[in-house]
């Protein structure tokens, strides 16, 4: 893999109660530097949905803090805003999940199968399929690709594990739902989408790693050679 291939990340906070899950963005990121891709991170400029406290697990009733800022955390400030960025930018996208996915990058943990994506990540993630390019959506994020994909004639295939209620909620935006294994992937092949469980069934980060692993490895094999 040349390391001129580059990836777009997009990430959803810092910490998986209201933002990007820590373990799946830091495996992303791992997975594809160890496969000499580029990960080019970014994030919605805007702010939270609300601030969790990651050890209480309860909401902080009054805080407020900013998507990008949050998720600079993660990429060590290598990010850049979401409404920067073009889908010419990158070979590929991949969408680390975590709840900030269903509640900053879209609004699925409220609205559910009604859900709608924040304007700039829904544009990026359309721009991405309609330039065929390959698309990688980890936990909970496939239930964005379905919202921006509702009505789409090429019905997509995603997989968020086993979990009855959101594999309905995505059924009724369109999507048909293919159970998955926490350490294996599924690969939509017409739509060129792959997608895995992670959390949403892993028991530990070894688990979570083994499907992320899979699906970089899948979404760097479908970028055309000679892209660089």
């Amino acid at each position: 893999m040349s390391a001129m291939v580059r990836v777009g990340v997009c990430l959803s906070g810092c910490g998986y109660l209201d933002g990007a899950e820590i373990h799946e963005s830091v495996l992303t990121l791992l997975a594809l530097d160890r496969a000499g891709a580029q990960a080019l991170c970014f994030a919605p400029d805007i702010p939270q949905m609300h601030v969790v406290n990651h050890l209480s697990g309860q909401v902080v009733p009054g805080e407020t803090r900013n998507v990008l800022a949050e998720a600079a955390r993660i990429a060590r400030g290598n990010i850049v805003p979401a409404s920067r960025v073009r889908a010419g930018d990158f070979d590929a996208l991949i969408l680390p999940g975590g709840y900030g996915a269903a509640k900053n990058l879209c609004n699925f943990a409220v609205a559910g199968a009604q859900a709608s994506v924040e304007p700039e990540v829904a544009r990026v993630v359309r721009e991405t399929l309609q330039a065929g390019k390959p698309l990688g959506a980890i936990c909970i994020s496939p239930a964005l690709v379905a919202a921006v994909l509702r009505g789409a004639p090429a019905r997509p295939e995603l997989t968020i594990g086993n979990d009855l209620d959101t594999a309905t909620a995505l059924e009724a935006m369109g999507v048909k739902h293919v159970a998955c294994p926490v350490r294996d992937i599924h690969v939509d092949q017409r739509n060129n989408i792959v997608s895995t469980p992670a959390y949403m069934l892993a028991r530990d980060i070894a688990e979570a790693a083994d499907g992320i692993e899979r699906l970089v490895g899948a979404i760097l094999a479908r970028v055309p050679a000679g892209v660089a």
